[in-house]
Order: C-alpha cells, then structure tokens, then sequence
C-alpha cells in the first residue's frame, strides 16, 4: 500500500520538513521533496543556540516550510497519509512547535500522527541516499549532542554497545573551536582551519582509545586544547591551524578506531556514519581508508542530509510503518520527551 508522510524536524537550531512515499514490502521508500531552514545567522550573535528564539523561529518557518515542500512534491496536504513528527530528544520548547503543528495539521486533514525519535532518523538517513545500506550493521552516530555504538539488526533492533560519558564528539569540536576565538557553529570552522594545519604538531590526548569497551570521553581532550592554548600565549594566533589540526586528528583517530573495534566484536562487515560529524572529510577519508582494507562497506547519509532534517524523519517514520514496528494514530494530544535513549525506543 503506498502511503505518502509529511515529516517535521524542530528539536534544535533546523526547522526541516520533508514528503515520502512509502510503497510497502521490502522497497525502501523514497523521497519526494524536502526543504530546510537553518538558524545559525541567528545564533551567531550570542555564541549557542538560545533556546526560545530557536522555538519562536520554528513557529515562524514551519508552515511556510511545509507549503514548499507540497508544492515542489506536486502533493495537496490533503493527500497526506501520515504526518511524522520528531518526539525527541532535543530541546523541550523546540520540540513542541513541531509536535504541535503536525498534531494540529493531522486533526485537521483527519489523518494520523506518528511521534518518530530524533537519533532514529539520523540512523536510518543513509536509506536516503543512492547507496543505502542493508541490516545488520554496526552504526556510528556521531554529532553536537550525541557520540553513540549501536548494532543494528533492523528498524526498532538497536542494541547499545558504547556512548560518550560525557562530551559528545561534535561538542568537543565545537568547545575546542570556541577556546580558538573561531566563533559558532565551532565544528566546521574548526575542520576548515585543519586543513592548513599540521595534525601532528601537538602531542593531544585520545580519551579511552585503549579503555577495553566501546565508551568514549571528549572533555578531557577540550581540557587539554584550553592548556596548549594557553601554553601558546601571543603566538597561538600564527598556530591556530596546526592546533585545530592536532584537535581534528584526536578526535577522529577515537572514532575510527573504537569503530573498528565495534565491528571486529560484532563480526560485522558494514557500517553506518550518521550525524552532523559524518559530513567531517578528515573522519570520512580515515574511516574509507580502513575499513577498506577490512573489506568493510561503510554507508554515509548525503552530504545535505548530516544536519538535522525533515527527511530522516518521515523517513524513520516510513520505515517503521512498513516494520510494523509502530502504528500511526488519532490521538492528537501529545507529548515530547527532551531526553529519550535510542536503546529504549519501543515498538
């Protein structure tokens, strides 16, 4: 049965919205259209993400949004079968923006609503490119928020083999780049300034690289970049790239090598980067490299498609219709639930 869902990403500093179809069986459903507004201009000014203005930008986006979207599908709303909206996690007040106009928008159309979680859909988003991956593989969610192992058997068959203890991968991008004065967001600015660098000028730590489990840790390396900046003095300017570089090295080195690790635990033969990180050329170059001579096959979302999205929502939200892992429904109440572990989603 081919099912057409809206989906609808407002958990952070993105306001997504994205059309799928969904034929049903085995065929990975596809997309049709999709638009995305991202608020980092309006963050720029105050260093982060402010969590009201983000809200009240999503409430300003979010319908406009979704009339380009049907218009560019050549769908009419009406046509809608399912409207799929990011439950969690992410910020509370974000996340009820999207939740509340998809809830309104399936009582109004008389059609059911469906709450998809927020990392679901970064995992699955690589079944939205030319090159989708097949289950079971070993899974790399890395991003602002979140630096997670899972093994994947299918949709809803997650289980947990290591996360962070504390920073996440992305942050550390981000707190380094803001020690370096290389304002926001840090993460990419940091890369860009790596590639002018040296990655082996400075002697930085790579928490847990030999801890025997899948867990990472990230503040002790930000830790680290604030001393060796400090250390620098008036010269940290001209060494900045060189710094960023070493920092980027780090960080990617952990990665790589704890997922390799994942894979030679679980005997698996393919992995999945999903997360704003995955777009990282340096982490995708290293990982290509290696698993390469393992004969593994490693899977990224496209390159637009790493951030945050209205896609990978209806996308998880297709994917677990056609599972028979979840069921659309009327009820129109709702409820968000800021945080919201990937290993305890239910079916």
């Amino acid at each position: 049965m081919s099912l057409l869902i809206l989906g609808i990403e407002s958990s952070c500093d993105e306001t997504g919205v994205a059309l799928v179809r969904s034929t049903g069986g085995v065929a990975v459903p596809s997309l049709l259209a999709h638009a995305l507004h991202s608020q980092i201009e309006m963050h720029q000014a105050y260093g982060g993400v402010v969590p009201e203005l983000a809200s009240r930008d999503h409430i300003r986006r979010v319908l406009p949004l979704t009339e380009a979207v049907m218009a560019e599908a050549g769908q009419r709303l009406a046509d809608v079968d399912v409207v799929a909206y990011t439950r969690g996690p992410g910020l509370a007040g974000a996340l009820l923006v999207g939740a509340g106009v998809a809830c309104a928008l399936g009582a109004a159309l008389d059609k059911p609503v469906l709450g998809v979680h927020h990392l679901e859909g970064h995992l699955l988003s690589p079944f939205l490119s030319a090159d989708p991956p097949e289950f079971p593989f070993v899974a790399l969610l890395v991003s602002g928020g979140h630096t997670q192992l899972m093994r994947v058997d299918g949709v809803g068959r997650y289980e947990l083999l290591g996360e962070t203890i504390d920073d996440a991968a992305g942050e550390a991008f981000d707190k380094s780049a803001k020690l370096m004065g290389l304002g926001y967001p840090g993460g990419p600015a940091l890369s860009r300034l790596a590639e002018q660098g040296d990655p082996a000028a400075f002697k930085l730590p790579r928490p847990l690289l030999h801890s025997g489990n899948l867990d990472f840790s990230f503040a002790g390396l930000k830790t680290a970049v604030l001393t060796q900046a400090k250390k620098l003095g008036d010269t940290l300017e001209a060494r900045k790239p060189d710094l960023a570089a070493s920092t980027e090295a780090a960080i990617v080195e952990v990665l790589v090598k704890k997922t390799l690790t994942a894979l030679k635990q679980t005997g698996l033969k393919r992995v999945v980067v999903a997360g704003g990180v995955g777009a990282n050329r340096h982490l995708r170059a290293q990982l290509n490299a290696a698993c390469a001579q393992g004969k593994v096959r490693v899977h990224y979302p496209e390159l637009h498609l790493c951030t945050d999205n209205g896609a990978m929502i209806a996308m998880a939200a297709a994917m677990r219709l056609q599972a028979g892992q979840q069921m659309a429904n009327r009820t129109y109440a709702f409820d968000v639930k800021p945080r919201w572990p990937l290993d305890a989603l239910g079916g």
